[in-house]
């Protein structure tokens, strides 16, 4: 599941909402340890997806970037060569 959560910061196009919001659900599933809650948790689940998007935004627009902007093609290409490297390895 940690494997799920990607970076957001300093890309062209910039984040979106979207990808945001997924990476909140990400990390509010890997702290809960649940990855739907029951329907009397779910507002609560809810409420704290929404608390961590709210800091990721605030987080992402507060940075200043010293380095060279990502974009995602590159990552994934990244991504890509470490997943290689672990089959290789024999790794899970």
């Amino acid at each position: 599941m940690c494997r799920s959560i990607r970076v957001l910061y300093n890309f062209e196009p910039p984040t979106t909402k979207e990808e945001i919001r997924a990476a909140a659900v990400q990390f509010v599933r890997k702290v809960s340890g649940l990855s739907k809650p029951s329907a009397s948790d779910e507002a609560a689940f809810d409420s704290a997806v929404d608390d961590v998007a709210a800091a990721t935004r605030k987080l992402l627009g507060a940075l200043s970037a010293h380095t060279v902007v990502r974009t995602r093609e590159h990552e994934r290409d990244k991504a890509r060569a470490r997943w290689k490297a672990r089959v290789e390895r024999g790794a899970p």
